[in-house]
């Protein structure tokens, strides 16, 4: 039986408590540039998303998708996964460090799981469209459904459907087999720099301008929706594993974002 490597990179901009399991390389996101009170180099003690080949510099409107661009230029494991400093896979349904996905809990499934996901953020609601409508803007949707009907015209069917959902795996997080991190980065990336060049961010403020991975976590459903449907990927060789916010999450303030957003037309401005 087959030993199958693993790393899962936990995107981070800042200092804070990380899981002791050797399969996770916690990753400044965003180090291009950052300096300390001193003008150094700003140093957490972490690898840097500006080594090697690398997208550091954009992380301001690309955000973790600059950790997941390194993920995917720089690690050759079997399996290669993204999280969040304050969002992780738990098996356990439990927002403790101790209770974090481990290799020894993820190395029953390598060679039989192809994709691991996050369980299902459900809008009840809301379709993703029109949730992206209310609180971001839905011309960088469109023009992504654009960049999709003449770069991947066999994606359009899947992205139609998708954006109907009430429901979708979000937060980018995963973790896949390496030759199908390929195949997704490669055609997430293509999209995105194309998408770069049409939409105008001048007149965006820098929260709205961080739609590269708000519409990367809606595409990645179009991305594996397509794929199962194709048969390349078996409904069966994905699976969901909970995922565990490690910091509460201030409920009023979001749902009242929500409410306006929905109701009055204010954008989000803030994460929650």
């Amino acid at each position: 039986m087959k030993d199958y490597t693993a790393k899962i990179i936990i995107a981070t901009h800042k200092k804070y408590q990380m899981p002791s399991d050797s399969m996770y390389i916690p990753l400044h996101v965003g180090a291009e540039g950052k300096k300390d009170d001193t003008g150094n180099p700003l140093d957490l003690g972490y690898v840097k998303d500006n080594s090697g080949d690398n997208i550091s510099a954009l992380n301001s409107s690309f955000c973790e998708l600059t950790g997941l661009y390194w993920a995917w230029k720089n690690l050759n494991e079997d399996y290669i996964g993204l999280v969040h400093y304050r969002r992780h896979f738990s098996l356990k349904n439990k927002a403790d460090f101790e209770d974090v996905l481990t290799y020894k809990e993820l190395m029953p499934y390598l060679g039989k799981i192809k994709v691991f996901v996050p369980n299902k953020r459900r809008y009840y609601i809301e379709s993703l469209y029109s949730h992206y409508k209310h609180t971001h803007y839905s011309n960088q949707l469109d023009e992504t459904r654009n960049i999709i009907v003449e770069k991947y015209p066999a994606y359009v069917k899947r992205y139609d459907k998708v954006i109907k959902h009430t429901y979708g795996y979000m937060f980018n997080m995963m973790i896949m087999e390496k030759n199908l991190m390929d195949e997704y980065c490669s055609w997430l990336f293509d999209i995105l720099f194309e998408l770069g060049k049409r939409i105008d961010m001048t007149e965006l403020s820098a929260f709205q301008g961080r739609f590269y991975g708000r519409i990367s976590e809606i595409i990645f459903n179009v991305w594996l929706d397509q794929k199962i449907t194709s048969g390349i990927i078996k409904k069966n060789e994905v699976k969901e594993i909970p995922c565990v916010h490690m910091e509460k999450i201030n409920w009023w303030k979001k749902g009242t974002a929500f409410l306006k957003a929905k109701f009055l037309n204010q954008k989000y401005e803030g994460s929650f």
